[in-house]
Parts: C-alpha cells; structure tokens; sequence
C-alpha cells in the first residue's frame, strides 16, 4: 500500500530533519565496508601455511622462539585473510533542489536486466515497476 501524500511529505521533512540536525550520525551509517576479497583470502591462508611450516621447523630444531614467531605469522596471515575489503558503498548522490542530500533509495538506479544484481535490488526492481503501473 502506498504512503499518502502527506505520509510522504512527513517522512520526507523527517529525513531533511535527519540530514540535516545528525550528518555524522548519517554518514557513520551509510558507510559500509566490503567482504575480504578472493585475492585477499588466498594470500592470507598462503601466510598461515607460512605460519604452521614455521611453528613446525620450530619444533623440529627445539626452538620456541622460532615457534612463538611462526604464530604470530600463522596469526598475521588468518587476519589480513579476514579483513575487510577496500571496497565501500558509495554515498548516493544528491537530487538537485535537495539541499545536499541524497537520493532517495531506488531513484536514478541504473536500469539493467531481471537476472543480475542482489535479491533486494531485483525486490527493489519489482516493486518499483508495480507501483509505475498503478
């Protein structure tokens, strides 16, 4: 069910309200980082081996500072797998007339087929095309 127009005139003096009286608030959110990339992970799981075969020579030439320092490198390399990637998500530009906010979700969304994209996107999609019917 659609909002009425004043439901929208509503949410929308609330969101200026929002942009404009918590910018920080609105940016710490909007900000998002990325999954750890394949590159990333492969590198990191290479730098654990590293790690283990290190702890073992370790082991094998009865040294336990050459072992304490195998993990911290099996250690290093578990953590630069799992970090996040360098990708953000961008914050959406800003409507002309809007004061410096930014676009509302699903407005000037590039137009691209039913099969790509993310189950929320293609919800987003199908909403959008059945609320342009009506």
């Amino acid at each position: 069910m659609p909002l009425s127009e004043q439901e929208q005139r509503l949410l929308e003096e609330m969101e200026r309200s929002l942009y404009q009286n918590d910018s920080d608030f609105v940016a710490r959110v909007t900000r998002r980082q990325g999954r750890p990339t394949y590159t990333a992970i492969t590198i990191g799981v290479l730098i654990g081996l590293v790690g283990v075969g290190v702890i073992v020579l370790g082991l094998v030439i009865k040294q336990p500072l050459i072992g304490v320092l195998g993990f911290v490198v099996m250690l290093a390399g578990v953590l630069f797998a799992l970090r996040p990637g360098g990708r953000t998500v961008a914050a959406r530009p800003a409507r002309p007339g809007s004061g410096g906010r930014p676009a509302a979700r699903g407005t000037a969304r590039p137009a691209r087929g039913s099969s790509g994209g993310s189950f929320i996107d293609r919800m987003n999609e199908r909403w959008d095309k059945r609320n342009q019917q009506d």
